[in-house]
């Protein structure tokens, strides 16, 4: 394995564009509930409905929509108490993310290719209208029990999708009138983590099947603790806009967060998502006011990074001690720097978490942090009763 950035993309692939995750889809047991939650601890906004009582109905799930900035999360539960793929999957994962969506310039393009290149078909191209326009979707399976969907919307006015009802009263909620706007921009990516030895099929579908590049990459030796470790690699497209890491838990004398991710999750799926922000003191601040959770990394984590600061070329424009007292953790190198925060896990099983991240110059994933990330999410484990020997259960 390749460590750091790669620099070969190949040829780009013709008439081809990915523009970013257009939205995150997720299976819960309760949307209603999972959209109130993310509304009060994230600072999103209601935004659209899809239902028993929406202008179309859908008698199978309710789907409910939430905004932030160019962020979209879709939470989908199913209403009947019948056997399905989303009461499989519910039973199996818990709430989980089902598909992450991916805006594109030509979706019958991108969908054909894929399935020519051995994509399994979800979803045959169809397009989706209301008096906005017209949208065109098509959905593959990529690993676990994950979809991506691609998103079309040249001849779109709207903002998220056709069929769902608009909420026009989901401007505010309560916490808004007290912290403000959070801040959170777009998602700058989503991690998934797979089972030991499964990393590098699942890269190479992303190759085949999306033309996607290696982009940057960290092994054993880099990524590692006393007790655990991880291989990673981060697949994007040709214009490197969509982010997609890749990881595997690696040997160690413990079991590491990646194993324990996939033995409570059932097998391979999205670990964590990332939120770009342009002020993260400001949004974590808010985030912190509105209850989110975050890991909490040792103290002495700052004073080996001030040391190290002293000897750097470049200046954080950021307060340090802003940055110590809300626990973020810093990654640098000569061009640039990044600040980045994980919460804790969002749902029962340690699972699901998301990062909160800020770049100034830097593209990296923080492979700088990693040991100290790894430690926090250590003492995590230790307390779930998880950080034990390989070979236990």
């Amino acid at each position: 394995m390749s460590l750091g950035k790669y620099y070969d993309k190949g040829e780009k692939p013709e008439g081809i564009s990915y523009y970013g995750v257009h939205h995150v889809s997720f299976y819960v047991s309760n949307a209603l509930q999972a959209a109130a939650w993310y509304v009060g601890r994230f600072g999103f906004q209601e935004y659209a409905f899809q239902g028993l009582e929406s202008t179309k109905p859908n008698r199978d799930f309710a789907r409910r929509v939430v905004r932030q900035g160019k962020i979209f999360l879709e939470f989908i539960s199913q209403y009947e108490p019948k056997e399905s793929e989303f009461t499989s999957e519910m039973a199996k994962h818990g709430d989980a993310v089902k598909d992450v969506a991916f805006k594109v310039n030509d979706c019958r393009k991108i969908y054909k290719r894929a399935i020519e290149n051995g994509a399994t078909t979800i979803a045959e191209p169809q397009v989706l209208s209301d008096d906005q326009g017209e949208v065109v979707v098509a959905t593959v399976k990529t690993y676990g029990d994950c979809h991506h969907t691609f998103v079309e919307k040249k001849a779109y006015k709207g903002e998220f999708l056709p069929g769902y009802d608009l909420i026009e009263d989901g401007e505010e909620d309560a916490f808004y009138k007290i912290t403000g706007p959070v801040g959170l921009s777009f998602v700058d990516h989503c991690v998934g983590n797979q089972p030991v030895d499964e990393m590098e099929p699942v890269v190479q579908w992303y190759e085949k099947v999306l033309k996607f590049h290696r982009f940057w990459s960290v092994d054993d030796s880099v990524v590692h603790t006393e007790y655990s470790a991880l291989n990673s690699t981060v697949m994007t497209d040709y214009d490197e806009v969509v982010k997609m890491p890749i990881n595997e838990p690696a040997v160690g004398k413990k079991k590491s967060q990646i194993q324990e991710y996939v033995d409570y999750h059932g097998g391979a799926g999205v670990q964590h998502i990332a939120l770009n922000t342009p002020d993260i003191l400001t949004a974590v601040d808010r985030l912190r006011k509105r209850g989110l959770k975050f890991l909490k990394v040792p103290k002495n984590y700052y004073d080996s990074l001030r040391e190290k600061l002293k000897s750097s070329p470049i200046s954080i424009k950021e307060d340090l001690n802003e940055i110590e007292r809300l626990n973020i953790l810093i990654d640098f190198d000569d061009k640039g720097y990044l600040l980045q925060i994980f919460t804790v896990p969002v749902e029962d099983r340690p699972t699901l978490f998301f990062e909160i991240i800020q770049r100034n110059n830097h593209q990296g994933f923080g492979a700088g942090n990693f040991k100290a990330l790894f430690e926090a999410i250590e003492q995590a484990q230790d307390k779930r009763g998880n950080l034990v020997d390989q070979e236990q259960k």
